[in-house]
């Protein structure tokens, strides 16, 4: 399609404001994008390229202009305002509000609501409104109430609804969830590798844990703090061969690791686990990176968040990520640990 018979080029030319939240356009000529309602001189239609972000401008290697940097960052502002009311809605109602009540209330349209919430927050209003619930459900449960009271406080309508996705949820039923992992047996093994104690820990959905530190004894308790009444059991041979696997991979990357996993976490945290698992051996990626390959590209912060709440060691490989500027950040098993586990995987 011609430029002059795209209807983005219709609102560029009537300098319509409307569609400043729906794309900006770059000027190939002056490697500069714009906001559809910028004062700027027009361009020629053979030289506007579209795109329906800012940030996707910029990773074409544009810049922006000086107005559009300032409508930028109004605009930035203005949804902030739009997703942090929309996220009060979420956690005031009783049960989760719709994507077209919540638009309806941004003065959004459902796309493009669904659209500016997921680039805010780095979820969809769906997914922030499953997490609230999963929030909420584990906090109920860890108190006094039963499990009834805990499901409809959380916003579930029925019981069918709620365990339907507890197991997903929880990772056990919910009475065995609120009395501190009753019931759920969970195999384990510690063992020693070049970086120290590692314990691994198995349910059975997965492996559920991989801990890495200087204290066998200490890596126990840290899992008997997850589930103080869980049935944790020694482990066998097979479970020891499995064990061995992972004492392999941190000795010698180039094996690979392909375990069955338990993940445990937020929607976002999942989103994240996935990235780093993408990254490729031998390689690195920034928080910022990450943030941009989940589509949330301002919440580095949170990336950074979720790598630390990480609870399998070398199988999310968080000691992948790095500082935008290539050096070492923290990590949840000791910096030097993670120097180490990047200068064996650069290896040939």
């Amino acid at each position: 399609m011609k430029t002059e018979q795209d209807p983005r080029w219709a609102a560029v030319v009537a300098r319509d404001p409307k569609a400043d939240t729906l794309f900006v356009y770059a000027v190939k000529t002056t490697g500069v994008y714009c906001r559809p309602s910028s004062a700027s001189r027009l361009p020629r239609p053979e030289n506007i390229q579209f795109f329906d972000t800012a940030a996707q401008a910029e990773a074409a290697g544009y810049r922006a202009s000086k107005r559009a940097a300032g409508d930028q960052t109004q605009l930035a502002e203005h949804h902030a305002h739009l997703v942090a009311e929309a996220c009060r809605q979420i956690e005031q109602a009783d049960a989760p509000p719709s994507l077209s009540t919540l638009a309806a209330h941004a003065g959004l349209s459902p796309y493009h609501f669904h659209r500016v919430f997921k680039a805010v927050t780095g979820l969809t209003p769906k997914a922030y409104a499953n997490a609230r619930r999963s929030r909420k459900v584990r906090e109920a449960l860890k108190g006094r109430h039963s499990v009834t009271d805990a499901l409809y406080d959380a916003g579930f309508n029925s019981n069918s609804r709620f365990y339907e996705s507890a197991d997903q949820l929880l990772g056990m039923t919910p009475s065995d969830y609120k009395a501190g992992g009753t019931n759920s047996a969970m195999l384990f093994a510690v063992g020693q590798c070049s970086l120290g104690a590692i314990l691994v820990a198995q349910s059975r959905r997965g492996v559920c844990a991989i801990l890495l530190g200087d204290d066998p004894d200490a890596l126990v308790r840290d899992l008997q703090d997850q589930f103080p009444k869980a049935e944790l059991v020694g482990a066998d041979r097979g479970f020891e061969q499995l064990i061995a696997q992972v004492v392999g991979f941190i000795e010698t990357p180039a094996l690979g690791l392909d375990l069955p996993l338990d993940l445990r976490g937020t929607a976002f945290q999942q989103r994240v686990w996935q990235a780093l698992r993408d990254i490729p051996l031998g390689s690195t990626a920034s928080y910022a990176q990450i943030a941009e390959r989940i589509g949330a590209p301002k919440s580095y912060r949170a990336v950074a968040q979720a790598c630390g709440a990480n609870n399998l060691a070398v199988a999310i490989p968080c000691h992948r990520v790095v500082r935008s500027n290539g050096e070492l950040s923290g990590y949840r098993w000791g910096v030097e640990r993670k120097r180490r586990l990047l200068e064996r995987e650069g290896q040939p």
